[in-house]
C-alpha cells in the first residue's frame, strides 16, 4: 500500500483530534484549517514526536505506529521544516546541510546535495552562519536540511508563517521547485488561502480536529460549498493559465480557459505554465457582453451553482472549460435582478490589480 495512512485519535485540550485519512502517494497536500483545528499535532503524531496517540499509522506498507509498535522518529525517514528555522547556530549553512547529509548516509540514504543546494537558492550562502541570514534565507536553509536527509516524506508545518508578503513571494518559488523536482509527497499545514492556491494538489480540511472535507484542490477551491471554511472573504478558484506575453506598461498576458487575463508583471518565460487565483469576491458578472469597463479581462463560462447563504451574499460557479471554473461572489439583490440560475451563460468581469503577486505562481503537476 503505497502512501500514508493515518487512522488515530488524541486528546487535546478543549478537544479530540480524530483522523482517519489516505493522503495522497505523491505531490503536495495542503493540511488547511484555522489555527487550534489540530494541524501541528497531526503532523507530530506523523512524525512520532505525539506520544498520546491512539491508532495507526503507516507509510508505503510500513507500520510506524500501531498496537504495541511505535518507530521511533529518526527511523521514519522524514524530513521535518518548521515554523522557525531551528539552524544550529555553530555551523555555516554547509555545516547545517553536512549534519543532515550525514545522518542520512549512517542510514543508508544518500541525498543529491548538488541539485538542493541548486534547487534552494543556496550557493551564495554555504559559508554563512545563521545570525547572517534573512528570515527567508533561514526557511531555504531549514528546507534544504529537511531534504539532506533524504527523507521519503517531508512534513512542512506553516513554513512561511514568520515571513512578510515580500519574503513568502521571494521564497514561495523555491517551496513550488521542491513540490515540482524533489521528488518527495510533501504534507504542508497551513491557514492561507493564498498558499494553499499556489502549492496544494490535494486538500485535508480540518476543523476542531476532524477533517471536513478532503479531495484533488482544484474540486476543493472551485466549491461553493466550501467557501465558508476558507472564510468568505477569503474564498476564491484557481485557473491554470499558460504565458503568453510581457507588455510594455508592466502587464502579463495568461491564456485561460474562457478567455485571458491580463495581471501584474511577473517573471515567467513566455509558455510557463501558471496558476491563477482569483477572489470571488473581485469578480463581477454580467448576463451580456458589458462595453465601455475599466476592467481589463472579461471570461465567459456556463452559471452551474448559485449557492445563497445565510446572509445578503451569494455564491455563484461558472463553468469555463473542463475542471476550470471562477467563483464568484455577489449580493442576492444582485442574484435576483440578473434572475440567474444553472445553464445560463455568463460574463466574468476581473480588474487586473485586483491579482496579487503572491496569487500567481508554477503550476505543477496536476
Amino acid at each position: 500500500m503505497s502512501g500514508l495512512v493515518v487512522d488515530f485519535s488524541l486528546d487535546l485540550p478543549g478537544f479530540r483530534l480524530s483522523v482517519a485519512e489516505r493522503f495522497a502517494p505523491h505531490g503536495l497536500t495542503v493540511v488547511f484549517g484555522p489555527s487550534g483545528s489540530g494541524k501541528s499535532s497531526l503532523l507530530r503524531v506523523i512524525a512520532g514526536l505525539e506520544g498520546g496517540a491512539e491508532g495507526s499509522v503507516c507509510f508505503n506498507g510500513q507500520t510506524w505506529q500501531g498496537p504495541g509498535r511505535h518507530v521511533a522518529p529518526h527511523r521514519r525517514a522524514i524530513g521535518y521544516v518548521f515554523q522557525e528555522a531551528r539552524l544550529f547556530a555553530h555551523l555555516s549553512v554547509a555545516g547545517n546541510l553536512a549534519y543532515a547529509e550525514r545522518r542520512a548516509r549512517k542510514a543508508g540514504r544518500v541525498p543529491d546535495r548538488a541539485a538542493i543546494v541548486a534547487a534552494l537558492g543556496l550557493d551564495g550562502l554555504l559559508t554563512r552562519r545563521p545570525s547572517g541570514l534573512s528570515g527567508g534565507e533561514a526557511q531555504r536553509v531549514a528546507m534544504a536540511r529537511a531534504l539532506m536527509s533524504a527523507p521519503r516524506l517531508l512534513l512542512m508545518d506553516e513554513p512561511l508563517s514568520a515571513l512578510d508578503d515580500a519574503a513568502k513571494g521571494a521564497i514561495l518559488p523555491y517551496i513550488e521547485a521542491i513540490r515540482d523536482g524533489m521528488q518527495v509527497p510533501v504534507i504542508y499545514v497551513t491557514h492561507s488561502v493564498s498558499e494553499v492556491a499556489r502549492l496544494a494538489h490535494h486538500i485535508v480540511m480540518l476543523e476542531a480536529g476532524q477533517v471536513r472535507r478532503a479531495g484533488p484542490a482544484q474540486d476543493i477551491l472551485s466549491d461553493p460549498a466550501a467557501a465558508p471554511a476558507f472564510g468568505i472573504r477569503a474564498a476564491g478558484s484557481v485557473l491554470r493559465a499558460e504565458v503568453l506575453a510581457h507588455h510594455d506598461d508592466g502587464l502579463s498576458e495568461l491564456a485561460v480557459a474562457g478567455g485571458r487575463l491580463l495581471v501584474p508583471g511577473f517573471a515567467a518565460a513566455i509558455g510557463t505554465r501558471v496558476r491563477v487565483r482569483i477572489a470571488a469576491q473581485d469578480v463581477i458578472l454580467s448576463r451580456q457582453r458589458p462595453e465601455g469597463l475599466s476592467a481589463l479581462n472579461l471570461l465567459e463560462g456556463e452559471l452551474t451553482d448559485v449557492r445563497r447563504g445565510q446572509g445578503p451574499g451569494v455564491m455563484v460557479r461558472l463553468r469555463m472549460g473542463p475542471e476550470q471554473d471562477v467563483l464568484a461572489r455577489i449580493t442576492q439583490r444582485s442574484a435576483r435582478a440578473l434572475s440567474l440560475a444553472p445553464g445560463q451563460r455568463c460574463f466574468a468581469v476581473i480588474k487586473s490589480l485586483s491579482i496579487a503577486p503572491l496569487d500567481v505562481g508554477g503550476s505543477g503537476s496536476d
